[in-house]
């Protein structure tokens, strides 16, 4: 799985660089390093007026936020993982 986030101008200042601390810390608890490759990306043109855009694979979710982000991995990156699996 590729998971890309967005480092663009916009994204930077609605916190990007929190967003990737908190994937590399999820993926760390859970030793998912061999399956998940972490990526920046530059602007992918889906710009929100709130959150960073992320692509996992070739699916972009934009507003994607600290606050959010445990519903958002458990929902789209651990559930996409398990699929892969079966």
């Amino acid at each position: 799985m590729i998971i890309q986030i967005c480092v663009g101008s916009s994204c930077h200042l609605k916190g990007s660089e929190k967003l990737v601390e908190l994937f590399q810390k999820a993926i760390a608890q859970r030793k998912l390093e061999d399956e998940i490759t972490l990526a920046g990306s530059f602007c992918t043109g889906q710009c929100n007026r709130i959150g960073v855009t992320v692509t996992v694979n070739d699916d972009v979710f934009t507003g994607i936020t600290p606050e959010n982000f445990d519903s958002f991995f458990n929902d789209k990156v651990i559930k996409s993982l398990e699929q892969e699996r079966v």
